[in-house]
This record gives structure tokens, C-alpha cells and sequence, in this order.
């Protein structure tokens, strides 16, 4: 996204071409900080989000909840998971064509912090509001940030990767300490304080944004010509393979049926409506039923149009679509650490702790948290240092939001230290994810830049099985657990850790392999194929992962875990065993 935006090429007195930051351009921590306050916000309330509606109903108090089961939690999760990955496709072509990357930020941000802030009244309307501001907000906000990085870097290609990598730690970073922050405050003082506070620093990283116009130039201003011109190419380039009627008619019937579908699930669970209930049969609800056949009608929809383009073309895009249906297994598994992971560690993991485990708990987390915000604050203090005399108020607003969250995190690590006895905080596990990656990422890279670097179909077959393992263990932590036993915190930070690598291995070089795959006018098709195999899996993990407590009732938990530990191993295999097909498909693409 974002290629029609302003060209920075004709503004060479733009203060990031002359300013940098740890050998890189001052611009990109702007990026950055932006990047890290927007995942602070939406992590921090995501993980409140299934704790919230599965919490009990206590009339009065600030940690009532909504007493939804897994199931009825999950379908909700899902859906809302679903939309997050389909809104930014039209969030990108808005900008292309029409407000440009930067406007597509703000306006994002701001919808956003309004998603936020209605969270944190304690109303259903309120609540149901704040998530479609965020689905809303997360379609400008979540395909124009790396568009206008990789605008800032395109006049500086062997900077571009390392780039990407130190926006890809603000990611984590923010999703870091929002998790844990938000979570902390959520459970200590009610849920929606924490979906408060997710707000205030989603308002303040959109004024710093704002702020710091000066020092970006040009970046992500749409350049009206540009389009112009790109209109012409766009018209000169499709005759080649035009949408055809029957195309049209057949995004129409399955956009409708799975829109249909993703509103159709929470709402029925919850007992208020069923479109589809007069499909129903006795071994198939009415909406699976419309699910298989609009996934019928997607199927023939993509093979018979790739099938009208040339050989090479048209094998590199099967190459591409192999690979996101076997993405859709890593996400169904991966996921669950947003769904019933989450309902495990509050109701199954021993999180109690006293004595040297309790010291031993605090100390560590105390140097997670120490150690990672003293390093994002001295990246802070050298921007500043570096561009005060043109974004100084942009600066102040990020001091300011260092200032609380070096007041929270102290705050939260002297309550915690001076207790003789406590209970981990569910969301605490959900940092683990975020911390690996930060740890682990330079590992993993340096990999694919080694002679052992594995080919696509064996980067995709580790991934999913290292998650397979993550998931075994899990399972062999729960086996023989009785009524009031509970499962080793361990277990599931292992888990976390596997699941981690198999990401790593995964999901930073899918898009990768899209870029490289598929010519240039093709890529806006296939990257939204590429994200609806994401939306498609995100609600079948949610759906999937809604089943534990059913699951757990009728045979065990252990079988829940094991199930698990099947789907994306046999996958993994499988794609593994499509190698040599794979490869021909890229012919010579690597």
C-alpha cells in the first residue's frame, strides 16, 4: 500500500535525510513510537477481552463480567478478530487512492481512541461500539504504517530490512507492556480501567504522530498525480486478465454469505438470532453448511481465475496460495493463545506463589520490565536529543507517556514485591509471546541468512510443528489434573516459547514470499487472498478455541491440548511433503 503517496525523492531538504538515530533515519523512530503505542492499546485490551465476557456477573463490583461461556466468548472474539484482518484491505485502497497513507494514520488513531475511551464505560452499547471504532480504526491505521516506511527507505534499500526489524520490536514492545500493564490494572482494579488506560496512550501516540509533521515531510501525502497516472497503467496492464461477470458475481455471493456468517455466529450462540436456521440438519448447523459452499464458490473463484494467466505467472500464484492454506493451520493453532489459552491460565494453571518462588517471580519480572523500558527510553532520549528544535511538542507528548509508564510499572512492581503472598495475573502469560520474539528474533533471522536456510514449504513445516510441540507439552502438564488441581505455570511458559519459534519461522516471511512471487500489478489481489486466509483462520481458531470448556467436560482437557497437537503436525508434515511441488511452482524463487 501506499506507492501513490508523496515522493520523498523530490523533497531532499526533509529533515530525516539529515538526522539519525542509531545509524538510522530519525523518521523511523517517529514510526516507531507510533507503531508501539497503537499495539499497546489494542494488545492491552485484547487480552482483557475474553476474561471480561467469560468473568462472572457481580452486580457492583468493577471486575463484573458478562458470564458468556467460552463458546458464546469465542464467537464474538472471533468474529471481531475476523474483521481486523479484512477491514485494512479497503483500508489500504482508501489511502492509495484517495487521503493518502499519513491522513489514513490519523484518522485511524483517532477512531481508534474513540473504540477505546467507549470501552471504558461500563455499557454494552458502549462496549459494542468501542469494538467497531477499533475494527474501523485498525482498517486505516494497520496497512499505511508500514507503507510509509517503506516509502521513507526507498531511496535506501540495504537500510530497509533493518528498518523493518526495529518497527517490528516497537510492535512487541508495545504489545509488551500493553498486556501487561492493562492486564495488571484490569485485574487489580476492574476491567474497565484497563480499557481506559489502553485509550490514554492510543490518544497519545496519535498526538505525537500529529506533532511530528514537521520532521516528516512529504511522507504519505498523497500525490494526485500520481494516481492519475497510475489509473492509465492500471487500465494498460489488467487486459490482460479483466474481472469477468461471473467474477464479480462470485465475490459478491461469498462476501455476503461470509459477512452473513461472521455476524450470524455470535449472534445465534447468544440466543438471538439465526439466519440460517432453517439450513439446520440434524448433524449440520444451517451456517456451516453456507460456509462450505461459499468456501466452494471462493475455490473455484481463485483456481479458474489464476488459471487464465501465463504459466510462470500462474503457477507462482498457486505457489502463493498453497501457502496460505497451510498459513490458515498455523493461525487456527497459534491463536489460541488469544482464546482458550487465556480461559486455561485463569481457571487451570497454579498461579499462586508465596516465599522464594514468589521473590524469585518478582525479580525476574522486574527485570522484564526494567530492562526493555530503559532501552526504549534511551532510543527516546536520543531521538530527542536529535530533533527537539523541529518536534519538540512531539517529544514532550512521548516523555509524557514514558512518565506513566515508568510510574505504572514501578507502581505495579511495589505492590507486587511487598506482598508475602500472590496470584500471577492471567494476563501476564500473554506477555511471554512478545518477549520471546524480542529475544529471540536476531537468532532466528540469522538462519535465513545462513547456509541452513530451509525453503519455504520447511520454514512453514518446522513452524507448525514447533507449535504442535508448544501443544503437546501443554497436554502432558494437564493429564490426570482432578477437580482442584491445577497445572504447572511451566507448562504453559514453554508452551509460549514454542509457539514463538513457530511464529518466527512463519509469519515474517509469509508476506515475503508474496512480494517476491507475484508481479507488481497483482499484488494488491493476492496480499488481500493473503489476509483473508488470516481473517479465515482467526475466526476458526476463536470458534475452535470456544469449544475448551466443552471439550474439557466431555473427554479432558489433556484431549483438547492433544487435538492440537494433531492439526497443525499433520499439517506441517504434509506441507513439508509438498516441497518439491512447491519449489517448481516458484520456479527459481527462493
Amino acid at each position: 500500500m501506499g506507492r501513490l503517496n508523496g515522493d520523498i525523492a523530490n523533497s531532499p531538504s526533509t529533515d530525516f535525510f539529515k538526522s539519525n538515530v542509531l545509524g538510522q533515519r530519525s523518521g523511523l523512530f517517529v514510526l516507531f513510537f507510533t507503531e508501539m503505542w497503537e499495539r499497546f492499546s489494542f494488545y492491552g485490551m485484547r487480552v482483557l477481552l475474553m476474561q471480561f465476557l467469560t468473568a462472572a456477573v457481580i452486580q457492583g463490583s468493577p471486575f463484573s463480567g458478562w458470564s458468556w461461556t467460552a463458546q458464546q466468548a469465542g464467537a464474538l472474539y472471533g468474529t471481531y478478530a475476523m474483521m481486523l484482518y479484512l477491514t485494512p484491505i479497503l483500508g489500504g485502497i482508501i489511502a492509495d487512492k484517495y487521503i493518502g497513507s499519513r491522513k489514513a494514520v490519523i484518522i485511524g488513531s483517532a477512531i481508534m481512541t474513540l473504540g477505546h475511551a467507549a470501552m471504558a464505560f461500563d455499557t454494552p452499547i458502549m462496549f459494542f461500539l468501542g469494538l467497531v471504532c477499533l475494527v474501523i480504526g485498525t482498517g486505516f491505521f494497520k496497512p499505511n504504517m508500514p507503507s510509509i516506511l517503506g516509502e521513507m527507505y526507498k531511496d535506501l534499500p540495504e537500510k530497509k530490512d533493518g528498518a523493518y526489524t526495529i518497527f517490528y520490536m516497537g510492535v512487541n514492545a508495545g504489545a509488551f507492556f500493553g498486556m501487561m500493564l492493562c492486564g495488571y490494572i484490569a485485574e487489580t482494579y476492574g476491567w474497565h480501567w484497563g480499557f481506559g488506560l489502553a485509550g490514554i496512550f492510543m490518544l497519545l501516540g496519535t498526538l505525537q504522530f500529529v506533532f511530528a509533521k514537521p520532521l516528516m515531510g512529504n511522507l504519505g501525502v498523497l500525490n494526485k498525480s500520481l494516481v492519475e497516472g497510475h489509473k492509465v497503467v492500471t487500465e494498460d496492464t489488467d487486459t490482460r486478465n479483466p474481472f469477468t461477470l461471473r467474477d464479480y458475481v462470485l465475490i459478491a455471493v461469498v462476501s455476503i454469505i461470509g459477512f452473513v456468517y461472521a455476524f450470524n455466529d455470535p449472534l445465534s450462540k447468544n440466543g438471538i438470532v439465526d439466519v440460517f436456521s432453517r439450513l439446520d440438519t440434524p448433524f449440520l448447523r444451517g451456517q456451516y453448511i453456507m460456509v462450505i459452499v461459499a468456501l466452494i464458490l471462493f475455490v473455484y473463484l481463485i483456481v479458474t481465475r489464476i488459471l487464465r494467466y501465463d504459466k510462470v505467472v500462474r503457477d507462482r500464484m498457486f505457489a502463493v496460495v498453497l501457502l496460505a492454506f497451510f498459513l490458515v493451520f498455523f493461525f487456527m493453532s497459534f491463536e489460541q493463545g488469544a482464546t482458550s489459552l487465556v480461559i486455561v491460565a485463569r481457571d487451570n494453571i497454579d498461579r499462586v506463589l508465596s516465599g522464594a518462588a514468589l521473590t524469585t517471580f518478582n525479580v525476574v519480572n522486574g527485570l522484564l520490565t526494567i530492562v526493555p523500558l530503559s532501552i526504549i527510553t534511551w532510543v527516546l532520549i536520543k531521538l530527542a536529543k536529535v530533533t527537539w528544535n523541529k518536534i519538540a511538542i512531539s517529544n514532550i507528548v512521548l516523555f509524557i507517556c514514558f512518565g506513566l509508564i515508568w510510574g505504572a510499572a514501578i507502581w505495579m512492581l511495589y505492590k507486587e514485591f511487598n506482598k508475602e503472598a500472590s496470584e500471577i495475573k492471567v494476563s501476564w502469560f500473554s506477555i511471554l509471546n512478545s518477549f520471546f520474539i524480542i529475544a529471540l528474533a536476531s537468532s532466528v533471522s540469522k538462519i535465513w541468512e545462513s547456509k541452513y536456510n530451509p525453503s519455504a514449504a520447511f520454514k512453514y513445516g518446522f513452524g507448525l510443528i514447533l507449535v504442535a510441540i508448544g501443544f503437546l507439552i501443554i497436554g502432558l502438564g494437564s493429564l490426570g489434573i482432578s477437580q482442584g488441581t491445577k497445572i504447572s505455570m511451566v507448562f504453559l511458559v514453554l508452551t509460549y516459547l514454542f509457539h514463538t519459534l513457530g511464529e518466527l519461522f512463519i509469519s515474517p516471511v509469509g508476506l515475503s514470499y508474496v512480494s517476491k512471487l507475484v508481479p507488481a500489478r497483482m499484488l494488491a489481489f493476492m496480499f488481500g487472498i493473503w489476509y483473508l486466509a488470516i481473517a479465515i483462520a482467526q475466526k476458526v481458531a476463536a470458534v475452535l478455541g470456544g469449544q475448551v470448556e466443552t471439550i474439557q467436560e466431555e473427554h479432558s482437557l489433556s484431549y483438547f491440548f492433544f487435538l492440537f497437537t494433531a492439526i497443525p503436525a499433520l499439517a506441517g508434515l504434509l506441507v513439508m511433503l509438498f516441497n518439491p511441488l512447491i519449489k517448481r511452482l516458484m520456479h527459481g524463487i527462493k
